[in-house]
């Protein structure tokens, strides 16, 4: 008998990763989504797995999947060792002087608002290296190692630095908004949609007293700087954010038809993301940016 008996075999880590997250997310679909894969890899995976142990982790339904009891109280543990080994790669990055501020933004935020303040923070802090993730929410965490976020909030949290409460109001080209002198003059026009903020021209038709109006009628955008881009275009009228799209109205690129803008009901806010160590210039990096309008 060895007195140091070898350790007994782990299974393939890409296995343990599929198992997490879909137990975590509660579906292959997501999974495959988080893990930048397809529903079909995380079910050979875990099949992977389910046979290195010997039995199933997961019962199959007509409509989805549910962890089995072996399953839900391991799901828990792995995600904690997932979190701690996502720590410590930060930490050993965080570890290296030069390292890059890492942002995380939503994508209109990072194209529209971050990307033109870029060379005049370069300038401020010359040795600073930027690197910007663009994510739909907030990053939650540890695992996901961030040192600062940019997103839209109604309620910022402490330690956030907010700007103004934002305003919306529809903008087109000079162009097409010589043909527009009411709200009621938009009957038959192209409105333009972002994807995710659909409900806004609803919401700026109410706010202007307008009815009649189909609101949801026109082509819809999966990004905002895609409406945007069509809006500048002269193919139709969007929704505008003030924060979003303020330098394209100082140039006269872009035009307010109607005196009537309304609160959006969120802020943009600059917040400190959850790094075990944050970035040494993340405080002034942050200060920069809220005074940088």
């Amino acid at each position: 008998m060895p007195v140091a008996p070898p350790r007994p075999p782990m299974p393939p880590l890409n296995a343990l990763r599929a198992f997490e997250a879909a137990g975590r997310l509660g579906s292959f679909a997501r999974a495959a989504e988080e893990l930048g894969v397809t529903p079909g890899a995380i079910a050979q995976q875990v099949r992977q797995l389910e046979a290195f142990l010997g039995f199933p982790l997961f019962r199959r339904l007509s409509q989805g999947v549910a962890l089995t009891e072996a399953g839900r109280q391991a799901q828990p543990r792995l995600s904690a060792a997932f979190e701690a080994l996502s720590l410590a790669v930060h930490d050993l990055r965080a570890s290296h002087a030069g390292r890059a501020l890492a942002i995380a933004a939503l994508p209109c935020i990072a194209q529209l608002w971050l990307s033109p303040r870029l060379p005049a923070l370069q300038q401020e802090f010359p040795e600073l290296q930027i690197s910007i993730s663009a994510m739909e929410a907030p990053p939650s965490g540890q695992r996901e190692a961030f040192d600062l976020a940019l997103f839209y909030l109604a309620e910022p949290p402490p330690g956030a630095l907010a700007l103004a409460e934002d305003s919306l109001a529809p903008i087109c080209s000079p162009h097409l908004a010589q043909q527009l002198h009411t709200p009621s003059d938009l009957l038959g026009r192209t409105l333009l949609h972002d994807a995710v903020w659909r409900s806004d021209w609803a919401r700026w038709l109410r706010h202007a007293g307008v009815t009649g109006i189909d609101a949801g009628r026109g082509p819809s955008y999966s990004l905002y700087a895609l409406a945007l881009d069509a809006a500048l275009g002269g193919s139709g009228i969007l929704i505008g954010r003030a924060s979003l799209v303020a330098p394209l109205l100082a140039q006269g690129r872009l035009v307010t038809p109607f005196d009537q803008a309304m609160p959006s009901g969120d802020r943009l806010t600059i917040l400190p993301a959850p790094a075990s160590k944050p970035h040494p210039l993340r405080a002034q990096v942050m200060e920069w940016l809220a005074g940088s309008l």
